[in-house]
């Protein structure tokens, strides 16, 4: 489990379009979140802007780009990432790009995680790609080629927390999105659970996107979920 204070496990997803409005954010935040996601929209649209802009008010990112491609381009795309400043980043694939991930990382202080099974698929998703095994069987799968590879830790669902905690042990970092608060988490989740079941299966992080960006009052909506998560690990 992670050693930081429950309130630095909350990831906020800026799913944003705009540069203003994900530094909007980041302000109206401030004081309650100190660790955001900046996925692949926003990068598109904004490159650097956005992460720098996080970075220089002493907050962490979480750079969620899923690198996929073959292992030198990894190796030297992940390089200027750790040159960066960013706590975590996405990364997918065979020994060959995963290693050429942690090639590229050095000796700096940049986390890898690699994608195990997007929480938007089922296992009739896994079935129509042309996955013949059961949806965990393949994440764990996944969890231990990257312990061999040398990441520090996965992505996964609610549903395979306690699978991946039991196969990877204490020490390998369990992010998890999925997180379901208010009205639900929606039709692009179908593995989900709420913040307080997440810390309790043994999740380290947790990132939260629309339930805290869409909500009335961001901050209001962030303690909220703080709060159960709170609750889960004393319960």
């Amino acid at each position: 489990m992670s050693g930081d204070a429950v309130e630095e496990r909350l990831i906020c997803a800026l799913d944003c379009e705009e540069g203003k409005a994900a530094k909007e954010m980041v302000e109206r935040l401030d004081g309650v979140v100190s660790f955001f996601k900046v996925g692949i929209i926003l990068q598109a649209a904004t490159g650097r802007e956005v992460v720098d802009h996080i970075l220089e008010r002493g907050k962490k990112v979480f750079l969620d780009l899923k690198y996929y491609d073959i292992p030198e381009t990894v190796e030297r795309a992940v390089a200027r990432v750790a040159g960066m400043g960013v706590s975590f980043l996405t990364v997918h694939g065979n020994a060959g790009i995963i290693r050429g991930a942690v090639r590229g990382r050095g000796g700096s202080e940049l986390k890898l995680l690699a994608v195990t099974v997007l929480t938007s698929l089922d296992q009739a998703d896994m079935e129509d790609m042309g996955y013949g095994c059961p949806l965990e069987e393949l994440v764990l799968h996944r969890v231990r080629k990257a312990r061999e590879y040398g990441c520090d830790g996965v992505v996964c669902s609610p549903r395979e927390i306690e699978a991946v905690r039991g196969e990877a042990g204490k020490g390998f970092l369990i992010v998890t999105p999925g997180i379901r608060a208010g009205l639900g988490a929606g039709e692009e989740h179908k593995r989900f659970a709420s913040a307080g079941e997440a810390v309790r299966m043994g999740a380290d992080y947790l990132v939260v996107g629309r339930p805290i960006t869409q909500a009335p009052d961001p901050a209001r909506a962030a303690l909220a979920i703080i709060d159960e998560m709170k609750q889960g690990l004393a319960g």
